[in-house]
């Protein structure tokens, strides 16, 4: 199949016709659409706490449930606006949740259009994906204007702007949350930001250890097992870290993630922590171990999710080893080190996604060095 001719920036004359990869037949929208399948636990379990956490702290306030349109749509349907009950907590989640993903979904969708058309090409097939990934990466209770601001950067800068799906540099998911989070940083610091109550004092493990220490951990009753499962305020996708495991397995199993990025994410941000520990006399950076700080905040969706794309991420398999550690390391240095921002797991993802290429290139010219000196050695026993 071949394309007009075309003098815009980054279009090639031909385009391919079956799959691009070599080793299997899967193409470009089988791949996204195992992408879909691996969210579809991170959205159920987020959705559900989503609205868990919404009603829970709306009782503390004295609310009957969410205010606004969500509260009648509760009792337009008959359901009872209580924090323990399932069908309220997934109703109401629900109710945050589709308008944040139809928001994403429409403005990702446009701008691939937009620029799909300017190129004479089929739409880029990644911005659903795109646009999944950062609904679940925002706090339920996102503006919706800040939301589309964020799917249009995302897709625009972190995508188009470089020639299409497989030609980005770094994450197109990312490239949106952190033009977002830094924009807008209220929108994920505000009191009530996580819960839709302005008043409520409610807010993520890492924020109020930064903010108070292990009194705060304790106030707020967050334990190892919680974060585990998810059941804390946070991103409406990436609370559950049981959750993030499972679509990593289905990636791994279907080829379109790697194992060792993942192992060597673990690694880097074990070692780290630990490494960190022992500079501090044995106390733990943010006052929690390792492995608290695995199931915490971002790191297990981000680890399975973003770090793992083919497209961003390193190609030898000793480089995604380092590739991993470095994710890891880097999440670690900036959640021990810096407690302006206790996340970190994002900006890990985008610096390791800019020196995977060098590390891909090291990599690969230590392996000709050595095949060189093999060579000179057999030549010089010879």
């Amino acid at each position: 199949m071949t394309a007009p001719p075309s003098s815009h920036v980054l279009v090639s004359e031909t385009l391919t016709a079956g799959a691009p990869h070599v080793r299997e037949g899967a193409d470009v929208a089988g791949a996204q659409r195992d992408t879909l399948i691996a969210l579809v636990p991170c959205a159920i379990v987020g959705i559900a706490n989503a609205g868990h956490q919404t009603l829970a702290a709306g009782a503390n306030l004295g609310f009957q449930g969410p205010q606004g349109w969500r509260g009648e749509a509760l009792a337009f349907l008959g359901i009872a606006a209580t924090p323990d009950g399932v069908a309220a907590s997934i109703t109401t989640g629900l109710l945050w949740a589709l308008p944040v993903l139809a928001t994403t979904l429409l403005a990702s969708l446009f701008w691939t259009a937009v620029f799909a058309r300017v190129r004479g090409r089929t739409p880029s097939p990644s911005a659903p994906v795109v646009a999944v990934l950062l609904a679940l990466m925002l706090p339920a209770p996102v503006p919706l204007w800040q939301a589309a601001l964020a799917a249009s950067f995302a897709v625009v800068v972190g995508l188009e702007i470089f020639g299409g799906t497989g030609r980005n540099p770094v994450h197109p998911a990312v490239v949106g949350f952190l033009f977002l989070y830094f924009a807008y940083p209220a929108s994920f610091s505000a009191p009530g930001a996580w819960v839709g109550f302005a008043d409520a004092e409610e807010t993520t493990l890492l924020r109020a250890l930064a903010g108070g220490g292990l009194e705060a951990v304790d106030t707020f009753g967050f334990t190892p097992w919680k974060s585990a499962l998810g059941f804390e305020p946070g991103a409406l996708g990436e609370t559950s870290a049981i959750a993030c495991a499972a679509g990593a397995a289905w990636l791994v199993l279907r080829g379109l993630a790697s194992w060792r990025v993942v192992a060597g994410g673990v690694a880097g941000l074990a070692l780290t922590l630990l490494g960190l520990g022992a500079l501090a006399e044995g106390r733990p950076p943010l006052l929690l171990p390792w492995s608290w700080h695995l199931v915490t905040g971002s790191f297990a969706f981000a680890l399975a999710f973003l770090a793992t794309d083919p497209v961003t991420g390193a190609m030898t398999r000793a480089g995604r080893w380092i590739h991993g550690f470095l994710v890891g390391a880097l999440t670690a240095l900036v959640r021990g080190l810096n407690p302006a921002h206790p996340e970190g797991t994002m900006m890990a993802v985008l610096l390791g996604s800019v020196l995977a290429p060098l590390v891909d290139h090291v990599v690969v010219r230590v392996r000709l060095a050595r095949r060189a000196r093999r060579r000179r050695g057999a030549a010089s026993r010879g």
